[in-house]
């Protein structure tokens, strides 16, 4: 039996919310599954994912299958990068205190980037939603320009008209 990790689509029309599931490759994409691991929500800014690592690596491990967004989604949260380094430990490149170490660093930093982009994205969206307000300057009245007018300047005489 071939297991998949995959999304289930919930949620309305053009409204989507997903589940993380774990289920046979065989059954329907919103049909029986093993076991929810997550939800996804693609209509946040930026895109809302809770996903419960332990289970994921647990199932990983196994030879659960993701799929491409399910993938990207695990990279994201740091479960292919734990994976990645217990395969170390296992095979007796470094101990496992020493891949939890690289591993809290890695979310550290990875924390500190995903918060520095929302708040990005917050301050753009709130220049976006203020109004700018351009000032607009009044002209002084023709008589004020006339006082202004330097001495020295020749005054303009009216030219009759013939009749």
């Amino acid at each position: 039996m071939a297991v998949k990790m995959r999304l289930q689509r919930h949620g309305s029309k053009k409204r989507p919310f997903y589940f993380i599931v774990v289920a046979d490759g065989r059954s329907p994409r919103d049909g029986k599954f093993i076991q929810k691991l997550g939800t996804y929500n693609p209509l946040t800014v930026p895109a809302t994912v809770q996903v419960d690592r332990q289970k994921a690596l647990d199932w990983l491990q196994k030879g659960a299958q993701p799929t491409d967004t399910v993938r990207r989604i695990l990279s994201f949260k740091g479960v292919l990068y734990l994976k990645h380094l217990l395969r170390g430990v296992s095979m007796g490149l470094f101990d496992e205190a020493t891949a939890m170490e690289k591993f809290t660093k890695w979310s550290v930093e990875h924390d500190a980037q995903v918060a520095k982009r929302q708040s990005a994205n917050k301050k753009a969206r709130m220049d976006r939603s203020v109004p700018v307000v351009k000032k607009v300057e009044v002209a002084a009245p023709v008589a004020e320009a006339q006082e202004e007018a330097p001495a020295d300047a020749p005054a303009t005489e009216e030219t009759p008209t013939e009749e």
